[in-house]
C-alpha cells in the first residue's frame, strides 16, 4: 500500500508530469491539485534540502488509491521526509564517531594526526626487526600483515585497527609465538603505541562523542508508543522492518539507518496506534461478563465426530465422568439454560493438544475492542481408559475418571489466519477449578487453549506416547468467562492526550468524532501538550510551529478536525525529535541521561519521575542516579530490558528457527511447551542474577536452575517439580546443568535442528560468554558437517580438518569448549551416544524405538559414543562439561569484562574503544568486592563516564 507518487531528491523536488498523471488516473489513482498544493506548501515552509550520509539517495516513490488514505496522511509523509532531513542535518553528526570512519571536524583530524606524528618515532623498529618481521614482512606477510610497510597513520580506520591488534597481541604474549620476552620488554614496545592510539581516539571522541545519533529500534518504538498512549496492548514491532545490527546488537546508530521503506512503515504504525486509542463512540463500550460454554462452541462440539483417528476427536464429559446420556442417539449437545446446574457440569475433553484438525477455541467470542480483559477458565484433567487390553493405546471414551495429575494449559489469542500470541498458562487440576488470567487483547481476537503436554497426532501413524496399559491422560474444558473490556476511564488516557476534553459528536452507525469550536487555537494547544509528552526534552514554540501547518493544510482541504490532528500527531511520531535519541558530544544533559537510563533498563522512555529529576538537574548526582537505577530495576518494566538484551546477546530471538529434525528427533516435534519453557528459563535465570546480585561465575556454572516440570523432565532433574510455573531449583551436586551453557535455549540456537557442531558452539562460547571472538575462516575453507549415518564422529572429522596449520591456530581456541557441549543434542537433551540413521554394527540392541510427540513410531540407532573431553589453550584439561564449567567459572574477571562490554554496547549504542579501556577497568575494579554481581555491574556501568557521556 503506497501513499502517493512523488520523488524527493537530495536537492529538491518535482511533481508528476502530465503523462504520469494520466497514466495513474487510468489505473484508478487519485492525482490532482491537493498533491501539487502539498509540494508547494512544503517548498515554501521547509525549502529544498540535502543531508550527506543520512539521505543522499532519500527518495520516495508513492501512490495513493482513490478514497483509500486520508489527506492528512498524504501531507504527513512528505512533511516528515523533508523536515526530517533539515532537522537531522542540523543536529546529527555526519559521520560515525569511531576510528572506523573518518572524523568530520577538521580540528579532530588535525589533533589525531598530530598525536600520530608525535608517536611515530617511538615505535621500536628494532623490536619489530628482531621479533616480528620474520613472519610479517613484505615477502612472508603471514596473516596478511606486513609490518615492514605499516606506517603509523591513525586517521585511517584500517591502520588504527592494525596497530591496535599489534598492541594487544604483543602485550598479551600471544605474539610473537613461543617467545621468551618478559612483560617489561613487551610493555616497553607497546606503551608508545598505546599513547598514540589513545591520543588519536580521544581527539576524535572530544569532537564527535562515542556514538552517533541513533533512532529507536523496533522494540523501543513499540514500547515508547505504548507508554505515550498508555496502551500496553499495541502490537507495532512487527509492522516495522528488521533493524540493522552492529557489535551483535540492534542498538548501534551506525546500523540503524532510515530508508523510505522505514518511513512508510513508521507512518502506518503511527497512524494505526493513534486511531486505535481514539474514542470512536460517545458512550463507553459496555463491559461484558459472559460465559462461553464449550458444548455450545462449534470448534469444541463439532470435533466430536471428527474423521480420522479416534484420538483426534473431542469427548463429552459430565463432571469428571463420561456423559453417557449424551451417547443416546439424537441427544442435544447441551441442556443449555434449561438446566443450569447440569450445564455447569458439561465439558468437552481431549487427549491431544490443540493442532489441526483438532483446533479447539472459543470462536463465539471476539474481542469487541482492543484493551484489558479478565479471562476465567473452568477446566480439569481426566483419565480415559483403554479400548481393550490388546489395543491399550486406543481410548474408550465411555471410561472416564478424574485425572491422575495436573496438566499444563497454555492460553493463546487467535486472530485469522492462525496468528497466535501467548497470553499465559496455568495447571488444570484433577478436580474442576477456575483459573483467571488478566490479559490485553486486540480487536477481533478469540481465545485458543492448548493442553500443552499432550501429543499432536500426525500422519501416517497414530500412537499416543503418553498412553499406558490402563489408559491415557486428557483434559476437559467446561467454559470460559470473559469480563471486559475494562476501562480505568472513558475516553481512554490515550484519547485524552490527543484531544483533551473536546466534545465527541455522534455520527451514524454508533460512531463519533471530536469537534472543536476554535480549531486553530485547539490545534496549537493540543499539539503542544502532545509534543511535551512525546519528546523527551523541553518543547519550544518552534517545535509546535513546525507541525501546525500540517494540521492547517489538512483542515483547509476539508478533512475533519480529528483527522487533521491525527495527521499532525503522525508527523510527530515519525519525526527526528521522537525517533532519535538526542545526545550531544560531551557530558549528557539531564534529559539525555534520563532517556539513556530508561532505554537501558526499561527499553522505553523515561517516566514522570525521571523527567522531573532531569528538569531540576538532580539526576546526574551519583546518589540520585543510583537510587533511580535501583527503582527501574525493581519495576516490572525491567522485564523489557531482560527480554531485549538476551534476544541479541544470546540470540534468543532465533529460538523458533531450525525445528528439530522429525526423523532423528521426533520426540521434540511440535513441543511448544518445551520451546516456551526453555526461553522462559533463560530469561528467569538472568532475572534471578539481577534480583539477588549473584556473581558472574553463575553464567558459567551455577548450583541452581529455573525449572518447571517440563524442563525438569527434559533435564532429568529429580525432585518434586510439578506444574508449568518456572521456579528456582537447587541442582544435584553431580548435575551437568547450571549456568547458561547447558540451558536448552542456548543449546538450541547453537544447533541446526539435525546435528550439533563443536565449532559453532565453541565459537559461541568464546564470543558471547568469554568475549574472545575468533577471526573468520580463511577464504575457501569449507565447514565440517557431522555424519548423521554414524560412520565417523565429528571429532574425527575435525582432526582431519585442522591438520592444516592455518585452521589449527583458530580451532585450538574454539573447539575445546564446543567438544564439552557435545554431550547435549539439538534441543539440549543429555546424550551418551550420537543418534544416527544407520549403523555398521550388527548388534540389534543398538536400535532404539519409540513414539514421538507427533504420534508416529520412530527408530534410530545409537551411534558412536560422545567424547566431551578437551584441553583449553592454556593447557588445562577437562573430561566433561562439568569440569569445563568449573574452569570457566574460575575466570570470573573475563566473564565480568565480557558481560560489562555487552551491557555497555546495549546501553550506550556503541562499541568499547581503545580509549574506553581504562574506564572499563574502573567498572570492574568497583564491582570486584561483590564478586562481580550482575546488579552491581549494572550500577557501576550507569555511574561510569562511558554511560554518562555521548
Amino acid at each position: 500500500m503506497i501513499p502517493f507518487i512523488a520523488v524527493i531528491g537530495g536537492s529538491g523536488y518535482y511533481v508528476l508530469n502530465a503523462r504520469d498523471t494520466r497514466l495513474l488516473q487510468s489505473e484508478g489513482y487519485a492525482v490532482g491539485s491537493p498533491l501539487v498544493c502539498v509540494f508547494y506548501f512544503l517548498l515554501n515552509v521547509v525549502g529544498p534540502c540535502s543531508l550527506e550520509g543520512f539521505c543522499s539517495s532519500f527518495k520516495f516513490r508513492f501512490m495513493i488509491p482513490r478514497n483509500h488514505f486520508l489527506w492528512g496522511q498524504n501531507c504527513v509523509l512528505v512533511a516528515i521526509a523533508m523536515w526530517s532531513l533539515v532537522t537531522v542535518r542540523a543536529a546529527a553528526p555526519k559521520k560515525p564517531a569511531h576510528p572506523s570512519a573518518k572524523p568530520s571536524p577538521k580540528a579532530a583530524k588535525r589533533a589525531a594526526g598530530s598525536a600520530a606524528q608525535k608517536a611515530k618515532p617511538a615505535v621500536s623498529h628494532a623490536f619489530l626487526e628482531e621479533n616480528c618481521l620474520g613472519c610479517h614482512d613484505a615477502e612472508t606477510k603471514k596473516g596478511g600483515l606486513n609490518l615492514a610497510a605499516l606506517k603509523l597513520n591513525l586517521n585511517d580506520a584500517r591502520n588504527f585497527a592494525a596497530w591496535t591488534k599489534v598492541h594487544d597481541r604483543v602485550l598479551s604474549g600471544e605474539m610473537p609465538p613461543k617467545s621468551k620476552l618478559s612483560l617489561q620488554q613487551r610493555a616497553a614496545f607497546t606503551k608508545p603505541i598505546a599513547a598514540a592510539l589513545m591520543a588519536a581516539e580521544q581527539a576524535q571522541l572530544a569532537a564527535n562523542g562515542r556514538a552517533v545519533w541513533r533512532r529507536l529500534n523496533r522494540y523501543e518504538y513499540e514500547n515508547t508508543v505504548r507508554d505515550l498512549l498508555q496502551a500496553p496492548w499495541l502490537q507495532l514491532k512487527d509492522m516495522l522492518p528488521e533493524d540493522g545490527e552492529a557489535y551483535r546488537f540492534n542498538k548501534v546508530g551506525e546500523a540503524l539507518d532510515v530508508s523510505h521503506v522505514q518511513m512508510a512503515r513508521y507512518l502506518n504504525a503511527a497512524d494505526y496506534a493513534l486511531r486505535a486509542v481514539m474514542a470512536n463512540r460517545v458512550a463507553q463500550p459496555a463491559t461484558i461478563n459472559k460465559r462461553y460454554y464449550t458444548r455450545e462452541e462449534g470448534a469444541f462440539a463439532g470435533a466430536i465426530d471428527l474423521g480420522g483417528p479416534l484420538v483426534r476427536r473431542t469427548i463429552a464429559v459430565l463432571g469428571t465422568q463420561a456423559d453417557k446420556d449424551f451417547m443416546v442417539p439424537k441427544t442435544p449437545m447441551t441442556v443449555g439454560a434449561a438446566d443450569p446446574q447440569r450445564r455447569e457440569q458439561e465439558g468437552m475433553g481431549v487427549v491431544v493438544s490443540t493442532y489441526e484438525p483438532t483446533e479447539i477455541h472459543w470462536g463465539r467470542f471476539r474481542a469487541p475492542v482492543a484493551g484489558r480483559y479478565k479471562l476465567r477458565f473452568s477446566t480439569h484433567s481426566i483419565w480415559i481408559g483403554p479400548e481393550s487390553a490388546e489395543r491399550w493405546w486406543l481410548p474408550d471414551f465411555s471410561k472416564i475418571s478424574p485425572g491422575r495429575r495436573t496438566e499444563p494449559i497454555t492460553i493463546y489469542s487467535d486472530k485469522d489466519p492462525r496468528i497466535l500470541r501467548k497470553l499465559g498458562s496455568f495447571d488444570a487440576q484433577p478436580q474442576p477449578t477456575t483459573q483467571e488470567l488478566d490479559v490485553y487483547l486486540l480487536a477481533g481476537e478469540s481465545i485458543r487453549p492448548d493442553a500443552a503436554r499432550l501429543f499432536r497426532a500426525r500422519p501416517p501413524e497414530f500412537r499416543n506416547p503418553l498412553a499406558e496399559k490402563d489408559g491415557m491422560p486428557g483434559v476437559s474444558f467446561r467454559w470460559m468467562e470473559v469480563e471486559g473490556p475494562l476501562f480505568n476511564q472513558w475516553p481512554s488516557a490515550g484519547h485524552k492526550l490527543l484531544f483533551s476534553d473536546l466534545p465527541l459528536k455522534p455520527l451514524e452507525k454508533n460512531r463519533a468524532e471530536v469537534t472543536s469550536s476554535n480549531p486553530q487555537t485547539d490545534a496549537s494547544r493540543l499539539l503542544r501538550t502532545f509534543l511535551q509528552r512525546a519528546y523527551r526534552r523541553p518543547v519550544n514554540d518552534a517545535d509546535v510551529a513546525r507541525f501546525l501547518p500540517v494540521v492547517s493544510k489538512a483542515s483547509e482541504a476539508g478533512y475533519s478536525f480529528s483527522d487533521a490532528m491525527i495527521a499532525g500527531y503522525t508527523a510527530v511520531l515519525c519525526s527526528p525529535g521522537f525517533l532519535y535519541l538526542e545526545e550531544k558530544p560531551g557530558r549528557l544533559d539531564g534529559y539525555a541521561l534520563a532517556s539513556r537510563l530508561s532505554y537501558f533498563l526499561w527499553n522505553s522512555p523515561p517516566d514522570d519521575t525521571l523527567r522531573a529529576l532531569a528538569a531540576n538537574g538532580q539526576l546526574a548526582q551519583p546518589k540520585v542516579l543510583r537510587a533511580q537505577t535501583e527503582r527501574l530495576l525493581n519495576d516490572k518494566k525491567s522485564g523489557r530490558f531482560i527480554e531485549a538484551f538476551l534476544d541479541y546477546w544470546l540470540d534468543l530471538r532465533r529460538i523458533a528457527a531450525n525445528d528439530a529434525d522429525e526423523t532423528l528427533y521426533p520426540d521434540y516435534q511440535l513441543d511448544d511447551l518445551l520451546l516456551e519453557s526453555s526461553l522462559g528459563e533463560t530469561q528467569e535465570f538472568f532475572a534471578e542474577l539481577l534480583r539477588r546480585n549473584l556473581g558472574v561465575k553463575n553464567i558459567a556454572a551455577s548450583d541452581f536452575a529455573m525449572l518447571n516440570e517440563r524442563l525438569a523432565t527434559h533435564y532429568g532433574v529429580p525432585g518434586d517439580i510439578h506444574g508449568v510455573t518456572l521456579r528456582r531449583v537447587t541442582l544435584p551436586p553431580d548435575s551437568p546443568r547450571g549456568g547458561l551453557l547447558t540451558q536448552a535455549s542456548v543449546l538450541k540456537v547453537t544447533a541446526n535442528g539435525t546435528s550439533t557442531s563443536p565449532v559453532l558452539r565453541g565459537a559461541w562460547i568464546m564470543e558471547r560468554v568469554l568475549g574472545q571472538p575468533s577471526p573468520p575462516p580463511p577464504p575457501g575453507v569449507g565447514s565440517v558437517e557431522p555424519d548423521i549415518r554414524g560412520a565417523t564422529t565429528i571429532r574425527e572429522q575435525l582432526a582431519k580438518h585442522t591438520a592444516d596449520p592455518s585452521c589449527a591456530s583458530c580451532h585450538r581456541n574454539i573447539d575445546p569448549a564446543g567438544f564439552a557441549l557435545e554431550s547435549f543434542d539439538v534441543m539440549g537433551g543429555w546424550r551418551e551416544n550420537y543418534r544416527s540413521l544407520g549403523t555398521t554394527q550388527s548388534d540389534k540392541s543398538q536400535r532404539i524405538k519409540g513414539v514421538g510427540r507427533n504420534g508416529s513410531t520412530f527408530t534410530f540407532y545409537a551411534g558412536p559414543p560422545v567424547n566431551s573431553s578437551g584441553q583449553l589453550p592454556d593447557g588445562r584439561t577437562f573430561k566433561d562439561v562439568r569440569e569445563l564449567k568449573q574452569l570457566l567459572a574460575k575466570n570470573d574477571v573475563q566473564l565480568a569484562r565480557n558481560l560489562a562490554k555487552q551491557l555497555l554496547i546495549y546501553s550506550t549504542g556503541t562499541a568499547i574503544r581503545f580509549a574506553d579501556r581504562d574506564a572499563m577497568e574502573t567498572i570492574l575494579t568497583r564491582a570486584r568486592p561483590s564478586g562481580y554481581g550482575v546488579r552491581t555491574l549494572v550500577h557501576e556501568i550507569v555511574q561510569s563516564r562511558l554511560f554518562q557521556t555521548k
